[in-house]
């Protein structure tokens, strides 16, 4: 979601810091490798060309990254990070944590990832009654 926003670098970053995101509790279920290649497809062609799902060697260089860069490039990490741990509906204590840690270090307000869950609420909401409404 908005992930074409971003920049060739933030992109690639981005792709980083989900992985180690859904690596938090193992190895990523058939559900986040779906999220993850859908993501990986809204990036661009040109990303994933080059891009490959392995774990960055330093993760606090991919968030010092992201402390540094504008607030709405952070909200856009942040706002696909958390669709991405919805995605198959389990609560995941460890990627709840992980989460947090990132909101704090990139300085957004509990109530602006109350925002942004809300947002991936209604667009599960939409999808679902798109899916009613075709089924009728």
């Amino acid at each position: 979601m908005l992930l074409s926003q971003l920049n060739r670098k933030e992109k690639l970053k981005f792709l980083d810091i989900a992985i180690q995101m859904v690596a938090v509790d193992g190895e990523p279920t058939i559900f986040e490798q779906r999220i993850l290649n859908m993501m990986l497809a809204e990036v661009g062609d040109d990303i994933i060309n080059e891009y490959t799902f392995s774990l960055s060697s330093d993760l606090d260089v991919t968030i010092d990254f992201f402390v540094n860069s504008p607030k709405t490039v952070r909200h856009i990490v942040l706002l696909n990070l958390l669709k991405l741990s919805m995605f198959d509906d389990l609560y995941n204590t460890s990627e709840h944590f992980f989460l947090d840690n990132l909101r704090r270090q990139f300085k957004i307000t509990n109530a602006k990832r109350k925002e942004l869950m809300q947002l991936i609420f209604d667009e599960r909401d939409w999808h679902e009654k798109a899916k009613r409404t075709v089924l009728e």
